[in-house]
């Protein structure tokens, strides 16, 4: 890491961490982008000119990154959501057959958590991604991908059965 660098990070990790907790309102998500922002500085080639602070450029760097995240969440939930919909439909139909659905549980039963936990929340209580990521304490995008992992795995070993 050269000097410039580490001064550069020194004078202006927390502020940059500030700026992008008002952005995302989650400290895990703040920290990952406040360490990529620092780390495009880094490694991009373009560098700071001094038009602007280095705090301006540092925030500008963060708030590009942090829109990126956003639109790439919501493309995935969007994905993962027609996914749903559509798989929804097999696995309630598959639900109402009588002996497929012994086997569900079956696979269920086994099924390592948080995976079973989950799947359970999300079919049985019909909790929306969002209250399954609280009850976690993760994001309601973790909570999506934990569901649709949860319905491959499922998938796959009633397939087996």
């Amino acid at each position: 890491m050269d000097l410039d660098f580490e001064q550069l990070y020194k004078a202006h990790y927390m502020n940059v961490y500030s700026f992008v907790m008002t952005l995302t309102k989650k400290p895990d998500e703040a920290e990952e982008i406040t360490q990529k922002t620092f780390f495009k500085a880094m490694t991009t080639k373009s560098k700071h000119h001094g038009n602007s602070s280095q705090f301006t450029w540092l925030c500008a760097i963060a708030k590009n990154l942090f829109l990126d995240d956003v639109k790439l969440n919501k493309r995935y939930i969007d994905e993962m959501a027609e996914d749903e919909r559509i798989s929804n439909v097999n696995i309630e139909r598959a639900y109402a057959d009588e002996e497929i659905a012994f086997r569900i549980h079956q696979v269920l039963h086994h099924l390592e958590e948080p995976y079973k936990e989950v799947f359970s929340l999300r079919v049985f209580s019909e909790l929306s991604f969002k209250k399954i990521g609280l009850l976690f304490g993760k994001t309601e995008n973790w909570a999506c991908v934990t569901y649709h992992r949860a319905r491959v795995k499922i998938q796959e070993r009633i397939d087996l059965l």
